[in-house]
């Protein structure tokens, strides 16, 4: 074997979670084994030699104590599948079993002696019992995995070598004692069938999207490491993280299949990945922008957008792709929350435009401030600002006879001709109040910048018919000169919780990059949707049909928390945003934890109180990784007091993020969009304030729209109950919120 060719050392999933657990000396000694080994091998302190005459199987000395053991998968290509102490590696090798599964075609490594013990120690302790009667044979339990054949469990992508151990399950402790050092797709499907789904239901939610598209050669090594099945690190660098970073980003590296594909596929128009909390949405979307970065001619420019729906997020991608790719991705990307995109194509064309941009909140005051004034009581004001947002901003109506003619699919009550001449009358005013106050709000802002952008693009295709007609040359003669050198800003825009951007937003994508391959490529998921900016992109000219894919295992949530999640969604309909519903079939977990807590209180003092007691026994893990949600930044205040009374520090989040370093974090619902800690209570989940008594009125006067704001009460109580990773406790007083409903018949009939 030559020491002088490149050599290539990569290092399995599941293995870097072992190295994270080694002493600190053998990690460095790791690092300083990887340098070596990549410049000769065969070094004499290496000791590198094959085990038990297998071809593949090798280790290598990493100190004195430890030793790599690495599959060979060519010449010079090394794939480190486990790091262990010496004794262990040459006792029993029999129980080191690897190979390629003949589903997904990825390489498999599996310690089947650390796998059996690990379910061994999961297994409950013998019961004290009387002493049998003669004849008498205790009672077995029934294997949990009985039922499907050791043919049906190779074919969904079990691991061979573990189809003993998985037949002698009968507990659910000893299945995670098994999932925790088994290949992730094993752990996976076993959890599924566990969990209630059919081999069918299976084979198309789990096997299917990670199966390998040809058939497999289980002896062809090399183009197994190369599938997507296969989870590497794929670099030098990567490697290296892994050594170095305690806290290591497993997201920086280890794509699941499903995500690998979707972030490398050559898509011929726009595109969506769905997917529930947790799934890796924002995780794909990174290393999207980091995939189609690498495809890009050398140049200074950014031809890249990466956007989403505020400005925190903005600033969490922005941090997490620097994290991801360095200075050199970044400079190729334009990274802007759409909001602020859209004010920098306004103020580029209207820079005497001094106009202070107002959000939902304060437009509502304005509202309701002219209705007062009018002694108007026809309507009430979030009624007329989604009707002045929903129909006429997001439909570009500019006058009284286009919004006679307006659909307004979706709002609700039907109105007369003679009620819409009303509320345009009062939209009119309401735009002048605006404008004589020097305001704006953002919705303004957004549909200003789709047509400022739509008219660029206008010029820009006339200009490419005019150069198409002219044989490929430019007219320098054209009535604006400048139009000649127009370009489309970008060429790849790739935007982050989608389900939040309003119609005016999408539109103005559009009409920023060409009608392209990989022109927009979105992730998102409409039941985290926390506004009532619902659109159906193809009426936008953004056609995803064909191109929309969904992940569905998440890697933030256990098992418990996602099926309380699941009851609070209670089957209510989605849509996937492009007129058709959305569902979160297949959505699972392999983590595991307690079922979350919930507890009912005589009032909100005695809640407060309650949370106090929660959160000062909680001493075990950083307060940052501790938070408190409420409906009410009122609630948000009190808790705080109540918690600083208890002797702990706590921070609220503002609109800019938490308002300080060290403490539990306080905030309402729509704070907690894109965080995640280990423990969560939401606190003041009561009917009147989750959904709201103004929402539960509505049904009377408006039946859509009340269907609609219970819609977004219970998405927003769903995506703060998925920020939690271990441990979620649900804290009422009074009446229980209607959406606890289906968590606390479950709750009876598991304690009866």
């Amino acid at each position: 074997m030559s020491s002088t060719a490149s050599v290539t050392l990569r290092l399995l999933d599941k293995a870097d979670k072992e190295i994270l657990k080694l002493p600190r000396t053998v990690k460095g000694a790791l690092y300083d084994f990887q340098h070596k080994f990549k410049a000769n091998p065969n070094a004499t302190g290496l000791q590198l030699k094959q085990l038990k005459g297998d071809s593949r199987l090798w280790s290598a000395r990493v100190n004195d104590e430890y030793r790599a053991l690495l599959l060979r998968l060519a010449d010079n290509d090394w794939l480190i599948v486990s790091v262990k102490h010496r004794k262990e590696v040459y006792e029993n090798l029999d129980r080191l079993a690897y190979g390629i599964n003949q589903i997904t075609g990825g390489i498999e490594y599996v310690d089947l002696q650390v796998v059996e013990e690990s379910v061994l120690r999961r297994s409950a302790p013998p019961q004290a019992v009387p002493a049998p009667v003669p004849e008498a044979r205790p009672a077995q339990p029934e294997p949990l995995f009985a039922r499907f054949s050791d043919e049906q469990l190779k074919d969904l992508g079990v691991a061979e070598p573990l189809v003993p151990v998985v037949r002698t399950l009968t507990t659910e402790d000893q299945l995670l004692g098994l999932v925790e050092y088994a290949p992730q797709l094993t752990g996976e499907i076993l959890l599924s069938l566990f969990d209630g789904k059919s081999y069918e239901d299976v084979l198309e939610q789990v096997t299917a999207p990670v199966a390998a598209p040809e058939p497999v050669d289980t002896e062809d090594f090399q183009a197994a490491v190369e599938r997507p099945a296969t989870m590497v690190t794929t670099t030098d660098d990567a490697l290296r993280d892994v050594l170095q970073e305690e806290d290591f980003g497993r997201w920086k590296v280890f794509l699941h299949p499903t995500q690998s594909r979707l972030v490398e596929r050559d898509y011929s128009g726009p595109a969506r990945v769905g997917g529930g909390p947790g799934t890796g949405k924002t995780i794909v979307a990174l290393h999207r922008v980091k995939h189609l970065v690498e495809q890009l001619p050398p140049g200074h420019t950014k031809p890249v957008l990466l956007t989403t729906y505020n400005k925190n997020l903005a600033a969490d991608l922005r941090a997490r792709l620097l994290d991801l790719g360095g200075e050199q991705l970044l400079s190729r990307v334009d990274i802007s929350h759409v909001d602020q995109l859209a004010l920098r194509v306004v103020r580029e064309a209207e820079p005497g435009n001094a106009k202070q941009t107002i959000d939902d909140n304060q437009a509502l005051r304005e509202w309701r401030a002219m209705l007062d004034e009018l002694g108007e009581t026809s309507w009430d004001a979030e009624f007329l600002h989604d009707e002045w947002t929903q129909v006429i901003l997001g439909q570009a109506v500019a006058s009284r006879a286009d919004y006679f003619r307006a659909r307004r699919a979706g709002r609700g009550r039907n109105i007369t001709r003679q009620e819409r001449a009303g509320i345009w009358q009062l939209a009119e005013k309401f735009t002048q109040r605006l404008d004589r106050l020097g305001r704006q709000t953002w919705a303004q802002v957004a549909e200003r910048a789709a047509r400022l952008e739509m008219h660029r693009e206008q010029r820009i295709q006339a200009v490419e018919r005019q150069r198409a007609e002219n044989g490929g040359l430019d007219n320098i003669h054209l009535q604006d000169g400048s139009a000649a050198w127009l370009r489309y800003r970008y060429r790849h825009i790739v935007v982050d919780e989608a389900q939040d951007l309003r119609p005016g937003h999408w539109k103005l994508l559009r009409a920023m990059a060409a009608h392209d391959r990989n022109d927009i490529f979105l992730v998102g998921d409409t039941h985290q949707r926390i506004y009532n900016n619902q659109v159906t992109l193809g009426s936008l000219g953004i056609n995803i049909r064909g191109r929309s894919a969904k992940l569905t295992l998440s890697y933030r949530t256990t098992r418990q928390i996602l099926g309380s999640a699941f009851g609070l969604l209670s089957g209510e309909p989605f849509d996937d945003l492009d007129g058709s519903q959305e569902t979160l079939a297949g959505y699972r977990s392999v983590l595991s934890g307690t079922r979350p807590l919930l507890r009912g209180c005589a009032d909100w003092e005695a809640e407060c109180e309650a949370v106090a007691e929660l959160v000062s026994g909680w001493r075990d893990i950083p307060s940052e990784q501790i938070a408190v949600c409420v409906p009410t930044n009122a609630m948000a205040q009190q808790v705080a007091v109540a918690l600083h009374h208890a002797g702990v520090r706590a921070v609220e989040i503002g609109p800019e993020g938490p308002r300080g370093d060290e403490g539990v974090h306080i905030g309402t619902m729509f704070r907690f969009k894109g965080l995640e800690y280990q423990r969560m209570i939401i606190a003041g989940v009561a009917e009147g304030l989750v959904p709201r008594t103004e929402v539960i009125r509505l049904k009377d006067t408006d039946a859509l729209r009340h269907r609609r704001e219970l819609q977004r009460a219970r998405s927003l109580l769903f995506v703060a109950a998925t920020r939690s990773r271990d441990t979620l406790a649900i804290l009422w007083h009074g009446t229980p919120s209607r959406f606890l409903e289906p968590l606390l018949t479950a709750e009876a009939h598991a304690s009866s």
